[in-house]
C-alpha cells in the first residue's frame, strides 16, 4: 500500500511511538520521527526489521529536542498531520514541579506553533487519562472525555499535573491563536501490551513489582487498562477521521480490573514467573490511615475514590474504533514482554 501523505511522529523510539511509527509504514504513509540523538535510530530500525518492516525507505529521522526550537520546522516541512507522541524526559528524582510542568507545557505549544507556520493540517497529542478522570469520585456515572481532573487533586503526581495543564495549555492555544490548524487529544489509560524491543513505557513497573515479590500485597486498587497497538490505531484514526477535529478520545479497553485480580491473572496464566506474586491484598484501611502520613499513600487513597467507570463509546462512535485485545490479553502479553527482554530483576 502507497500514500504519498507525510506523518510526523515525534518520540518514535518511545513504546507507543515505535508502534505509531510500525502501524504509519505498515499503511503506507511517509514517516518522519524525531529522536534526541540520532544514535537511537539504529535501534528502532533493528526494531521495525525485527517485526516485518522490509522497506524502511519511507522512514526517516529528525534529531529534535521539545526543549529547543532546533530543527523543528525541518521536521514539519512538507507533513500533512503531525502526532505528538514524545514526552519531556526527566533523570533527577525527586522532580521539582517547574522541572516536569514547564517543559511539558512548552512542549507541546511548540510543537503547535511550528506545525502551524509549516501548514500542517492536524496534530493530534498524546495526552493522558490522568488529564480526565483523576479526580472524578461520583461512582454513579461513566468518566467521560467531558471531564477534566483539577490539579489540585490531593495526590496527584507531579507527572500527572504536568500532562493535565499541558493540554489545557494546548486547548487554550488552539482556541485563541490556532487558525485553521486542527487538534485532537488521545487521553489513554494505563497502556500495556507487547513491546516492540526492550524500551517499556512506565506503566510496566506495576507488572514488575508484582512479579519480583516488591508488591508484598496487591492494594484493592482498580484500574483501567489498554493495549498499546489499540492506542496507535486510535492515533491513527483520529489522524484521518474529519469528525476527530477538536475532540478528545478516551483510550481504554471495556472494563477495570483490580490489582489482586492482576496478581490472580498472572498466577493463574503465567505460573513459570509468577511464584514471587503475592496473593496477599492491603487492606483500604491501611492506604487510608498512611495516607495522613505519606505521599505515596495519598496517591493510592485517590487511586480508591476515583470513579474507574470510563466510557470509551466516543472513539467507538465516531472513529468506529474496536480495541482488539482484552484486558488480560494485554496485560499477559506485557508480561510476555518483561520475559522477552530480560527485564524481571527478581533481586532490586
Amino acid at each position: 500500500m502507497e500514500n504519498k501523505e507525510t506523518v510526523l511522529v515525534t518520540g518514535g523510539n518511545g513504546f507507543l511511538g515505535m508502534r505509531i511509527v510500525l502501524q504509519l509504514l505498515q499503511k503506507g504513509y511517509q514517516v518522519k520521527t524525531t529522536v534526541r540523538s540520532l544514535k537511537n535510530k539504529d535501534k528502532l530500525t533493528a526494531a521495525l526489521t525485527a517485526n516485518g518492516v522490509t522497506d524502511l525507505a519511507q522512514l526517516s529521522f529528525i534529531e529534535a529536542e521539545l526543549t529547543r526550537d532546533d530543527n523543528w520546522a525541518e521536521a514539519m516541512k512538507g507533513c500533512r498531520y503531525v502526532l505528538s507522541v514524545a514526552s519531556p524526559v526527566f533523570f533527577n528524582k525527586p522532580w521539582q514541579e517547574d522541572e516536569a510542568i514547564r517543559p511539558a507545557v512548552e512542549g507541546i505549544l511548540r510543537i503547535l506553533r511550528f506545525a502551524q507556520k509549516e501548514g500542517v493540517q492536524r496534530v493530534v497529542m498524546t495526552s493522558n487519562f490522568g488529564a480526565v478522570g483523576f479526580s472524578q469520585t461520583d461512582k454513579n456515572r461513566e468518566t467521560t472525555e467531558a471531564d477534566w481532573t483539577n490539579v489540585q487533586t490531593k495526590g496527584l503526581s507531579v507527572y500527572e499535573r504536568s500532562k493535565t495543564l499541558a493540554e489545557k495549555a494546548a486547548w487554550d492555544f488552539i482556541s485563541t491563536q490556532g487558525g485553521k490548524l486542527e487538534f485532537a487529544t488521545i487521553n489513554a489509560v494505563g497502556i500495556w501490551g507487547p513491546s516492540l524491543d526492550a524500551h517499556v513505557s512506565g506503566s510496566f513497573h506495576l507488572l514488575q513489582n508484582l512479579l519480583d515479590g516488591s508488591m508484598k500485597m496487591a492494594p484493592n486498587i482498580p484500574l483501567n487498562v489498554v493495549d498499546v497497538r489499540d492506542v496507535a490505531d486510535l492515533h491513527i484514526r483520529a489522524m484521518t477521521n474529519p469528525a476527530a477535529s477538536g475532540q478528545r478520545f478516551i483510550a481504554s479497553a471495556d472494563g477495570q480490573i483490580t490489582l489482586p485480580q492482576i496478581a490472580a491473572l498472572l498466577r493463574e496464566k503465567r505460573p513459570e514467573v509468577s511464584q514471587q506474586v503475592s496473593a496477599k491484598t492491603l487492606p483500604d484501611w491501611v492506604i487510608r490511615l498512611g495516607s495522613l502520613f505519606s505521599s505515596r499513600a495519598q496517591e493510592g487513597l485517590m487511586f480508591i475514590k476515583m470513579n474507574r467507570n470510563v466510557s470509551n463509546q466516543k472513539a467507538k462512535t465516531i472513529l468506529k474504533w474496536k480495541p482488539i485485545a482484552t484486558q488480560e490479553d494485554t496485560l499477559l502479553a506485557a508480561v510476555d514482554s518483561i520475559v522477552k527482554y530480560k527485564l524481571l530483576y527478581k533481586n532490586r
